[in-house]
């Protein structure tokens, strides 16, 4: 029964919100004629169907007025006036309101639903789409915020020069190779300025980008980038081009994982190689499930043992018989097996996994040669004890572990010392609450690099054995060398009129980096696959820019609220029909310097579709199955040697 009256409920709830069948008649009063000031006359009247969130679904009947006296536009066209209160709520050529696009593209590109939820949530609303009109909407959504974001450059610019400036960062992301996404980030404002979607990651594809952002907002006081060539190559360039002198600024946090990278790289592959080599991990996994299946149903039993066990405190080192014994054994293996849980959540270069898992093999051989040296009752926990001494023989053999495991310490060594010099963990930022503070620290981190850079040169080994050493202390004495000169200048001197003073900027491309990792976490959500290719290689470059609308600052600028976004759509779209009836020549965006393209040796989907064909596969097949000429081999002939 309750059932019953919920489903009635809301059927009659439906019934209540839906206009779908309602007839509205628009007919406004038009004024006088803009060009002559007469009157008018109607020309028609317009049925139309119209879905909005203000009004529901609709049927409207739209009375068109005509100059009297036939007055026409400078491109020809007669002067019209149609209702206005319906073009600032209805799409110019659609049936959509400009409130649904919105709330569409908001749902999608600010809340990340899927394209089921937005259409149900709009259902509730009175307004029905398919699943090919929101993800329509959605992308047009992207273009007029795109636009308004245009329409806005000069306010936009006139807020980063009351800051004092802007930083930009520029990087850029993908996924196995595709949707490689391409963002400049003004840094202490936190907002996108430009996206673009590029084939691949070089120079010529990035400088038009960056030419058309400094055109539109200005030079900015700082340039953050990675080491990356492209990118340090675009700049050059177009600092050069420009003819201005701005600080380029190297990334703290890709400089030390470079270096990490290069100095820790061989010895840790080798190390991982051995351990591979070696099988030891699913060697110590079979002994893990194994001793599980001798324990069965007696596991949890035999863990709460293992706690018993690890409370005691004992003179000697005894393993209990039985199946604590057994427990303990297992629970010895699987403890070698957590070596990542000594590395804190880092990755190589700042943790070194297999040099952790070596300690632990080593720390556990030793431990497991104590066990076996005191009173074992058990036969059975025994042999266990030995099963495992036998897998971790090979790492307490001298050869081939010693030599490898001792050059990776010394070179992690130099590494730690560096990283200590430079005082950035793989997430730190640095201390932001007072810039003077902050610059002081910087330029104590200045002075610590050159000290451990006099430290290494003067530690370095001219010749000798210590072959290895010479080379670890080169790889970081060269990285310095190259990019010393841009790890310093973070210092702005900010202008007068904007009050003085000083602002920092960030010692990493962080920002920018974590700008994508939200990106990429939502849209893992929302689609739910770990794989993000194919969904970058679809999401529009303008969804960066969608990310603007979090902050309140950009909102104001661009349209005073959230409320109003949809009136401001209306308006770029009242403004282009005005300027097409002037006969103003419009922008072509097909021109635009920064939607050159330059085709990578990628597979784009573009090629997927044209070589992944079967008449690709025929033509191929018919070619090489036909009896074509053989062309044999060319070969090279001296010159016979001329007698003497």
């Amino acid at each position: 029964m309750r059932g019953l009256l919920r489903s009635v409920q809301e059927g009659c709830c439906e019934k209540m919100l839906a206009t779908s069948g309602v007839r509205i008649a628009v007919s406004e009063e038009p004024g006088s004629c803009p060009l002559c000031g007469g009157g008018w006359r109607v020309l028609k009247t317009v049925p139309r169907h119209c879905k909005a969130v203000e009004l529901g679904e609709v049927e409207v009947r739209e009375t068109v007025h005509v100059c009297a006296n036939g007055c026409r536009h400078d491109s020809g066209t007669p002067v019209t006036r149609r209702a206005v209160s319906l073009a600032e709520r209805i799409m110019p050529g659609r049936v959509v309101g400009y409130d649904v696009m919105v709330r569409v593209g908001l749902m999608r590109f600010s809340h990340h639903r899927q394209r089921e939820e937005i259409r149900e949530e709009l259902a509730l609303e009175g307004v029905h789409l398919s699943t090919g009109e929101v993800s329509h909407l959605a992308r047009l959504f992207l273009e007029y915020l795109e636009a308004l974001h245009n329409d806005r450059t000069e306010q936009i610019r006139a807020a980063l020069k009351r800051d004092g400036g802007w930083p930009m960062h520029v990087d850029a992301t993908e996924e196995s190779g595709r949707g490689m996404l391409l963002v400049v980030y003004a840094g202490w404002r936190k907002w996108v300025l430009a996206s673009r979607k590029i084939p691949t990651e070089r120079a010529e594809v990035i400088l038009p980008c960056l030419r058309e952002v400094l055109q539109k907002y200005g030079s900015p006081c700082a340039m953050m980038r990675d080491l990356g060539g492209p990118v340090t190559k675009a700049m050059n360039e177009l600092l050069a081009e420009l003819k201005i002198e701005v600080p380029v600024l190297a990334c703290h946090f890709h400089f030390l994982k470079d270096i990490g990278k290069d100095l820790q790289d061989p010895a840790h592959g080798k190390l991982r190689a051995l351990f591979r080599s070696s099988e030891i991990r699913p060697r110590l996994r079979g002994l893990a499930r194994d001793l599980g299946v001798k324990l069965g149903g007696e596991i949890d039993a035999g863990r709460e043992e293992v706690k018993t066990w690890q409370a005691l405190d004992e003179a000697g080192h005894r393993i209990p018989p039985g199946r604590a014994g057994i427990a303990t054994v297992r629970a010895l293996a699987q403890w070698i097996l957590d070596f990542p849980s000594r590395s804190a959540g880092q990755s190589f270069p700042f943790a070194r996994p297999y040099l952790d898992l070596y300690d632990r093999c080593l720390e556990g051989r030793r431990a497991v040669d104590a066990f076996l040296c005191g009173t074992l009752e058990d036969k059975k926990v025994s042999n266990a004890l030995e099963r495992l001494q036998r897998i971790l023989d090979p790492v307490a053999r001298d050869v081939p572990f010693s030599p490898v495991v001792r050059s990776l310490r010394t070179r992690a060594g130099l590494f730690d010392e560096l990283r200590d010099a430079l005082r950035l963990a793989p997430e730190s930022e640095g201390d932001e609450s007072s810039p003077e503070k902050a610059a002081a620290t910087l330029c104590d981190i200045r002075e610590q690099v050159e000290k451990l850079s006099e430290s290494l040169e003067a530690r370095r080994p001219e010749r000798g054995p210590a072959g290895d050493t010479r080379k670890a202390i080169d790889i970081i004495l060269g990285h310095i060398l190259k990019h010393g000169e841009h790890l310093w200048g973070h210092e702005i001197e900010l202008p007068a009129e904007v009050g003085g003073g000083m602002r920092l900027v960030d010692r990493t491309n962080n920002i920018l980096e974590g700008f994508f990792d939200t990106m990429k976490h939502d849209e893992r959500r929302r689609g739910g696959r770990k794989n993000l290719a194919k969904d970058l290689e679809d999401l529009p470059a303008g969804a960066a820019l969608a990310y603007n609308l979090n902050d309140p600052d950009y909102v104001e600028i661009l349209c005073g609220s959230l409320d109003s976004l949809p009136g401001a759509f209306a308006r770029l779209d009242r403004e282009k029909h005005q300027s097409l009836l002037a006969g103003e020549p419009q922008p072509s965006s097909a021109a635009a310097p920064a939607n050159i393209r330059i085709e990578s040796a990628s597979l784009s989907r573009e090629d997927r579709k044209l070589v992944r064909t079967e008449e690709m596969e025929q033509r191929i097949a018919k070619a090489a199955k036909s009896r074509a000429p053989h062309f044999p081999m060319r070969r090279h002939f001296s010159p016979p040697a001329t007698a003497k």
